[in-house]
């Protein structure tokens, strides 16, 4: 390894990050967060929530009113640019199709109909925890990128009626992403967004929060809300950033850091314009990172890449105030042009619990690539930057990507809770859970990843 330090600013980041007592506190790390919320406003973005309505008795297919096909005739509303449905039952799946056209602000055209994808449970909190347990959470379609767009037509059927009805409670979701604020501080590479808080290891089960107490806490938040960027380091400062880690709080292996890639871009959740008012307080941690689950949204190809924090944005506003999770369900998302985000709260480094692959969060980090690969092959820069991003997120907890690791359920439907898994390290959604996600395409490029993250770590 190499001990000498590259820059003055990252000795001192390290410093500050990493030099920190380990005693809980989440009243203090609460206090903080909400003293660097600013208020949700318009401008920030909104959410319609209208009832879906049972179809004329012509247009029923069979069953009682309602249970065959949902919907909401053509009509004018606000401004949006996602769509999805959610219903009252979060353990309650969807068994049919759920289709919309939209009218786009720019053109007044309509669209065609489209397809939203419906199995989207899967993407969730861990059973017997207090975020995969709470009455707020809804059972939820994937939801879809349209673009700007000011009218709505939707329709939802049953496969069959009297097998599996439509889930009580339905309800389309119109997601406003707001605009994009302004900059709002410095670029540089001074703080670590989030790195407020220390990975602890701890119990997992209960879904309790894990914080730290820290003197002068709160400015530390307010400093980091401030950052749009986490420049890319070299392969010398990133492993001076991992030494300083082994040296102050065992924040990786010692035997492991030689193998840590360097660090990518990361645009921090200042960068994309996270309303930080949204998500719940404090922060969630799991042990340490064994594993990586990619996965892509299933929200369409219909962006630019200047669009994509418009995207994360309206997915974050979707994942909290419509399905009721506490804060975006993904660790990390890469848009099509290979640009990597922050994603849920508490520090792109730390061991952050996320919501993403129901029965295998904890000991894991997701992924999550903009857009659907299905039957799109994704582009190569956004493979790249899975490469990349695993081989540094990964190299901090020793995982190789090219290896195998033993996971145990918590309870996915593709394996019983308690059950221990042989995963590859780097995994598809669907390797965990019963799902298409991320798509054959992507899920077909994962092999690749995995030697691309190994050799950038050199292995």
């Amino acid at each position: 390894m190499r001990g000498n330090l590259a820059s003055s600013s990252i000795s001192i980041a390290c410093s500050a990050a990493l030099a920190l007592p380990l005693t809980l506190s989440s009243a203090l790390v609460s206090e903080a967060a909400a003293a660097s919320r600013p208020p949700a406003s318009d401008e920030s973005g909104y959410t319609q929530s209208l009832p879906l309505k049972a179809a004329r008795p012509a247009d029923r297919s069979a069953g009682p009113a309602g249970a065959a096909e949902q919907g909401l005739a053509e009509r004018d509303v606000r401004t949006f640019s996602l769509v999805g449905v959610v219903w009252e039952d979060e353990r309650a799946e969807l068994h049919g199709t759920v289709q919309v056209r939209t009218r786009a602000v720019a053109t007044g055209a309509w669209s065609s109909w489209q397809d939203v994808e419906t199995h989207n449970h899967e993407h969730a909190a861990d059973r017997g925890t207090a975020e995969g347990d709470s009455e707020r959470v809804r059972g939820a379609t994937a939801p879809l990128w349209v673009g700007e767009s000011d009218g709505v037509e939707v329709r939802v059927r049953a496969a069959d009626a009297e097998l599996a009805p439509l889930p009580e409670g339905l309800r389309l979701e119109l997601v406003e992403p707001g605009s994009e604020p302004p900059p709002q501080g410095r670029t540089g590479e001074e703080d670590e967004p989030g790195d407020v808080a220390g990975a602890v290891d701890g119990p997992e089960s209960d879904g309790g929060f894990v914080s730290v107490d820290i003197p002068g806490l709160a400015e530390s938040v307010a400093a980091a809300a401030s950052q749009l960027l986490l420049p890319a380091l070299s392969q010398e400062e990133t492993e001076a950033q991992a030494e300083a880690g082994v040296q102050q709080v065992a924040m990786v292996d010692a035997a492991a850091a030689p193998f840590i890639g360097p660090r990518p871009a990361i645009v921090t959740r200042a960068g994309w314009g996270a309303d930080e008012s949204l998500r719940e307080t404090g922060f969630l941690y799991t042990s340490t990172i064994k594993a990586a689950f990619v996965h892509h949204t299933a929200t369409g190809n219909n962006y630019t890449c200047s669009e994509a924090p418009s995207v994360i944005r309206s997915i974050y506003r979707y994942h909290t105030q419509s399905m009721g999770w506490r804060d975006i369900g993904y660790n990390f998302t890469i848009d099509k042009c290979g640009k990597i985000y922050e994603g849920r709260a508490g520090g792109v480094a730390k061991p952050v619990m996320g919501a993403h692959t129901l029965g295998f969060n904890s000991k894991t980090t997701g992924i999550a690539v903009l857009g659907t690969y299905s039957s799109t092959n994704p582009p190569s820069a956004s493979v790249t930057a899975v490469a990349k991003l695993t081989a540094w997120k990964l190299g901090l907890h020793g995982a190789d990507p090219s290896g195998k690791v033993v996971l145990t359920s918590g309870g996915s439907g593709k394996y019983a809770k308690g059950v221990n898994v042989n995963l590859h390290v780097i995994s598809g959604h669907r390797d965990g859970y019963n799902t298409d996600c991320p798509g054959g395409r992507l899920y077909s490029m994962l092999g690749t990843a995995r030697s691309v993250s190994a050799a950038y770590q050199g292995r």
